[in-house]
């Protein structure tokens, strides 16, 4: 690991300013994905700023009837908390798929929503990445590609989200809250943080430098099932090679956003309209652009019968 300074920030505005005042700054809270990456030196950053004394770990009602979410409230927290269990289940569920408990007890809401990539590729600092080093090309194009997006890639990058919680987040419509540099404040719909890889893989977020995440904060109770869902290649603590959350309401109508199969959560507005006629035709509008290579040609497959089966554990 490289040497960086460490500085503890006293305010969320101090602590967006000293990040853009230094370029390879990086905030930290539970670091349980910023640590690992600095051990292999993916991540050098030249200072770490704590954020973790900011108060911004409380869980609180808003005025539309939502819940304001502190980017620092801890995974396992959010998961039990009776609220989040009662009115947005999905959330709770996705949360408690995501990772070991000691990881939830760590982990937080902003962390979450900004982990990278668990590319083999990526974290193989011998192998071209153009998410790790621009423009040096990506190995799991034409490589092992089997756990890698069917949708919304690039020829620059292939790479998947890994965030069972922003899967969640995504078929809610939550919004995140920022502070900016300058003290400005702004919020995000969570369907604008997330950016494809285009030619810019490196650039994961619509963040600026120094840009720091404060909340998120849902809209109100959607009412319906909540199911989420999550595939994978052993039942522990893996990431998913598809996921599906969705919210059904009685009359068939919903919501539906897939993790596993693309470089951020994954939801097409227009194919909800599909659900009271079933999961094939939802999965077709849900995947129309898809390009499968041909080790994970199966995915495709795999969203219609998840799918399916969340659909139809919601009628019962």
């Amino acid at each position: 690991m490289k040497t960086f300074a460490y500085e503890r920030a006293r305010s969320p505005a101090e602590a967006a300013a000293a990040a853009a005042k230094s370029p390879g700054a990086k905030f930290i809270a539970g670091g349980t994905n910023l640590l690992d990456l600095m051990k292999l030196e993916i991540e050098t950053p030249n200072r770490l700023i704590d954020v973790n004394g900011l108060a911004l770990d409380r869980i609180e009602p808003t005025p539309e009837g939502g819940l304001r979410i502190g980017a620092l409230v801890r995974n396992t927290d959010l998961a039990a908390d009776p609220r989040v269990r009662r009115d947005y289940g999905l959330l709770s569920r996705g949360l408690l798929a995501g990772a070991s408990g000691q990881l939830r007890n760590k982990a937080t809401t902003a962390g979450n929503l900004l982990q990278r990539t668990r590319c083999a590729y990526f974290y193989d600092t011998n192998q071209p990445c153009n998410k790790r080093q621009p423009g040096s090309g990506c190995s799991a194009i034409g490589g092992f590609s089997r756990q890698h997006a069917v949708v919304g890639a690039s020829p620059s990058c292939i790479a998947t989200h890994p965030s069972d919680m922003a899967v969640a987040m995504r078929a809610l419509d939550a919004v995140v809250e920022t502070v900016q540099p300058d003290g400005r404040t702004r919020s995000i719909p969570i369907a604008e943080l997330h950016r494809s890889p285009g030619d810019t893989p490196q650039v994961e977020t619509t963040l600026a430098r120094g840009e720091l995440i404060t909340a998120v904060t849902l809209p109100r109770p959607l009412g319906g099932v909540h199911v989420y869902r999550k595939v994978r290649d052993r039942a522990s603590y893996a990431f998913a090679l598809v996921s599906v959350g969705a919210v059904v309401q009685r009359d068939g109508t919903g919501r539906v956003a897939l993790g596993g199969v693309a470089p951020k959560p994954w939801r097409v507005e227009a194919a909800e309209a599909e659900m009271p006629r079933g999961a094939k035709a939802v999965t077709a509008r849900l995947l129309a652009d898809a390009k499968p290579t041909d080790e994970n040609q199966f995915k495709l497959t795999l969203v219609e019968r998840t799918l399916a089966g969340v659909l139809a554990q919601a009628k019962a």
